[in-house]
């Protein structure tokens, strides 16, 4: 069966808050073997929400809403659903024992509105809210099934696991289960990859493959549907071998993860640590690094050495290499990150010095960038590429590439053992 995803409010078309919940939902009902084919935001108003309702009558057997149950006028889901349906609106009485029960343990006056949370369209299944207090709500009527969720993604996320996709799966009888895979790719053009694998995403059927759009980097989402899940995931495995076999050492991650993250969990795993000195990204891969949950235990500390004084008094890097190669060069790079290391006793040392812009600097053009990398037990490497792009994509991108030659560096040194 084919399901929309409408979310009403109009914080939403004003870019105040994210739609979150449309990801979730979509998610949690590919699990569930239910095709998502669209996405609809519609602000508080009765007339475009009709509309938005009636359009999605003629392509989606279910509709599911969120947002636009509370307690104040704006809030008009349910009435306009229940107005174009020509259903009524009754109370629950348990979702009223439930709000008044809520105001007396808070010790708050309850007002008359909010016993309109605790209306439900006449003859609905109703979703209980655990965490607030307008109950969801099931209804199948004229082909339909029609399901409203809260909008705090606080309250709609427990109640559609507890009680929301047992209702649907109930309803639709469908067992068929959709798995999906997202792979990852660093150091490869999304126009070189797709080249790479044309064959392989003009003949999808099942699994399918999609490209996906990715900050500076190219993902792949793999995609099969079939009624046993092990099965699904079985085909996923055979069409990412397919696609390794071509574009494998770009691979660095799955689904949700990260470069970071996937430096912080090789880091983790060989017990290194590292340290970093930044001219060019000022601190970005120290801040980016240490948002990561333990970082700590791999961490050891860093210099932001925008200045040539800082490079000499603190990192050490001598007179002559910045007077003979300049700050922006690989010689500057390999004392960086060697002196870093040092100091700072760790394991490992990055540096990151180049022209972000907007102009040139030591007669270097903008997006010229030096990465050094003084790895224990290692020579000291450094990277030169050159980037494009305004001055942040430039330092954002330079980060991701440190991170990407850091872990392609260990994982070599790790198979070379």
């Amino acid at each position: 069966m084919n399901a929309e995803i409408i979310a009403v409010g109009s914080e939403l078309l004003l870019g105040q808050i994210v739609n979150t919940n449309a990801r979730f939902l979509s998610q949690q009902l590919a699990g569930l073997g239910i095709d998502v084919y669209y996405h609809t935001v519609v602000g508080d108003n009765p007339g475009r929400l009709k509309a938005a309702i009636e359009h999605a009558e003629m392509r989606s057997e279910i509709i599911i809403f969120t947002g636009g149950l509370g307690p104040t006028k704006d809030d008009l889901t349910k009435e306009t659903i229940a107005k174009h349906l020509g259903k009524g609106l009754v109370m629950d009485e348990s979702a009223l024992t439930s709000i008044e029960l809520f105001f007396k343990r808070t010790n708050r006056v309850m007002t008359e509105n909010n016993r309109k949370q605790a209306l439900v369209l006449e003859g609905s299944q109703i979703l209980a809210n655990d965490h607030g207090m307008a109950p969801g709500m099931v209804l199948e009527t004229g082909g339909h099934i029609y399901m409203l969720l809260p909008g705090p993604p606080k309250e709609m996320e427990p109640m559609f696991l507890n009680y929301g996709g047992q209702a649907l799966s109930a309803k639709t009888g469908s067992n068929e289960k959709i798995v999906s895979r997202v792979l990852r790719f660093f150091g490869i053009g999304e126009a070189a990859l797709e080249t790479e694998i044309m064959d392989i995403i003009e003949a999808q059927s099942n699994p399918t493959v999609a490209p996906l759009a990715g900050d500076g980097e190219v993902n792949l989402r793999l995609t099969a549907k079939h009624l046993n899940e092990n099965n699904a995931h079985m085909m996923l495995d055979d069409v990412e071998k397919r696609i390794n076999q071509r574009v494998g050492e770009f691979l660095y991650g799955y689904d949700n993860t990260s470069l970071l993250q996937e430096l912080m969990n090789a880091l983790k795993e060989r017990k290194l640590t590292v340290t970093a000195a930044e001219s060019l990204t000022g601190g970005l891969f120290q801040q980016e690094l240490t948002t990561i949950s333990g970082a700590s235990s791999v961490f050891k500390g860093g210099v932001v050495c925008y200045s040539n004084e800082i490079k000499q008094q603190i990192l050490q890097v001598t007179q002559d290499t910045l007077e003979k190669h300049g700050a922006v060069s690989e010689q500057c790079a390999k004392e960086l990150a060697e002196n870093a290391a040092r100091i700072f006793a760790a394991d490992i040392g990055i540096s990151f010095t180049g022209v972000a812009g907007p102009e040139e600097l030591e007669g270097k053009p903008v997006g010229t960038v030096y990465i050094g990398m003084a790895i224990k037990g290692s020579s000291t490497m450094v990277e030169k590429i050159t980037l494009s792009g305004t001055r942040n994509a430039i330092r954002n991108r330079s980060v991701k590439y440190g991170c990407y030659f850091l872990l392609k560096n260990l994982k070599e040194s790790q198979n070379a053992k």
